[in-house]
């Protein structure tokens, strides 16, 4: 089963979704599965993951109701408060629900030594008891403090999101390349190859652009913590998700990487057929 493990659902919300700027009009519009579901067919993917874009417990509760009638939907990555005092009752709410993996937090928009916090410690330390998940979205210069973190739970799954977002349209590889070898040292985290296209130059890029970064995410994790991931619509800013399944068909064929599809996914979410 060919998986894409990161993809996002919304009703547009001028109010909410204020991050969608001027120069991301394209995705000024509603995005839900009907959509998804005609590129997927398209492209041969049998199944997905939805992840939290919002910070709300009721976007968690609107992404799982569209898992209970998607079929196509196989894992939803949610958003929960882990910084709460009452943060155990609402893993126990949301973990009775099969489709709920992991959860996300928007670690990029906050400020340095956020993961530091002991309350968020707190509620990280609590996921492994309910065999969740955890996606870790920053920025190149919070890997520091990304490493710091996950080596505090070592028995904790950790899944880096987008390359830790790499500054692809600048062609920087530095000291973004040596921190991804040493995050990769640490068996308990796997790696999304995914949101490349968004990080280049969105009207220019080329597929050979993207060639240092993956060549470095393949070395730090293996074959076995690398997964695919669209990260539409969000990639529509720079390419249809066919130009995006395309351009990672470049590096790992369908035919010849099918832990890289939807193996190491079915794994590392602990998702059903």
């Amino acid at each position: 089963m060919l998986i894409d493990s990161h993809q996002h659902f919304w009703n547009y919300n001028k109010t909410r979704d204020a991050w969608i700027n001027k120069k991301m009009n394209v995705l000024k519009n509603n995005f839900l599965p009907d959509d998804l579901l005609t590129e997927l067919k398209n492209n041969n993917i049998e199944g997905c993951l939805a992840v939290q874009v919002d910070q709300s417990e009721a976007e968690t509760e609107f992404l799982i109701q569209l898992a209970k009638k998607y079929s196509f939907i196989k894992g939803v990555i949610g958003w929960l408060d882990l910084k709460s005092n009452n943060i155990k009752s609402r893993l126990d709410y949301f973990s009775k629900y099969s489709c709920f993996k992991g959860v996300r937090h928007i670690v990029q928009s906050e400020s340095s030594g956020f993961l530091d916090q002991t309350t968020f410690l707190n509620g990280i330390a609590k996921l492994q008891e309910y065999n969740l998940t955890y996606d870790l979205l920053v920025f190149p210069n919070q890997l520091d403090e990304v490493i710091r973190f996950v080596k505090k739970f070592p028995d904790q799954i950790f899944i880096l999101d987008h390359m830790a977002k790499p500054l692809i349209k600048d062609k920087i590889t530095q000291p973004w390349s040596d921190k991804i070898v040493e995050l990769g040292k640490l068996e308990n985290v796997s790696c999304k190859i995914s949101g490349m296209i968004t990080e280049a130059d969105w009207q220019n890029w080329t597929s050979s652009d993207f060639t240092p970064y993956i060549e470095t995410v393949i070395n730090a994790f293996g074959e076995d913590r690398v997964l695919y991931g669209s990260d539409w619509p969000v990639c529509l800013l720079a390419g249809t998700y066919s130009k995006v399944k395309k351009l990672i068909e470049g590096y790992f064929p369908t035919n010849k990487n099918s832990k890289f599809w939807g193996e190491n996914a079915k794994k590392i979410y602990n998702l059903s057929d």
